[in-house]
């Protein structure tokens, strides 16, 4: 059985409720915080970042995108990485929430990788919280015009989208400025699948 590698608070629980929505044959292994640069995992991948997901013969898969499309092509359905005009879509989306809007999110998580000293750090951060509030306003009227799920259809963008409407809260803006975004945060964390992955990775809903 697959082993999805995964850690509190990082964009590893989106696959993580993708297992969970599809019922999927894989084992959640969740590390503790710095367990991700240890030799032990740093064998598995050696990018030192979650997730991973390692396969019975040693074959190791990273990256959330990556590893979306092969859970959604294995057990999936419509709408979950199939070669559907849904799942083109959410392909599409997931390349712009993973590879732009989580992209964007760095200077804030690691401002000293952009920066030495304290003042031009927070001019670095400043400058990611104007990209990442237009991309919330981009998220939140796609949302909007597509009702409760980002595509129309339940999808795993809205596992990926969940993380990072999760990350608002970590930022000077707030979630209530982007009220398609907060609804949509509500209702996932409403859904079981999304509380079990959560459990397991040690993590809580943000309501209730």
């Amino acid at each position: 059985m697959p082993t999805l590698y995964t850690m509190p608070g990082t964009c590893s629980l989106a696959p993580n409720i993708a297992v969970a929505w599809l019922d999927a044959p894989v084992t959640v292994r969740n590390m503790a915080y710095g367990d991700h640069r240890k030799d032990a995992y740093l064998a598995i991948n050696p990018k030192g970042k979650v997730p991973a997901l390692r396969f019975e013969d040693g074959d190791v898969l990273t990256e959330a995108a990556a590893i979306l499309a092969w859970l959604g092509a294995a057990h999936g359905s419509e709408g979950y990485a199939r070669d559907t005009a849904l799942g083109r879509k959410e392909a599409e989306a997931l390349s712009y929430m993973t590879s732009e809007v989580h992209a964007d999110f760095a200077p804030h998580f690691a401002a000293q990788t952009f920066a030495d000293d304290e003042a031009a750090q927070d001019a670095v951060k400043k400058k990611a919280y104007g990209k990442i509030d237009a991309h919330y306003r981009r998220l939140d009227e796609t949302l909007a015009a597509n009702g409760d799920w980002y595509l129309g259809k339940r999808s795993f963008a809205d596992a990926y989208l969940y993380v990072l409407t999760r990350w608002c809260d970590q930022t000077p803006m707030a979630i209530g400025d982007y009220p398609a975004l907060a609804a949509h945060r509500a209702r996932m964390e409403g859904n079981g699948g999304v509380r079990a992955a959560l459990a397991r990775q040690d993590m809580e809903p943000l309501h209730g």
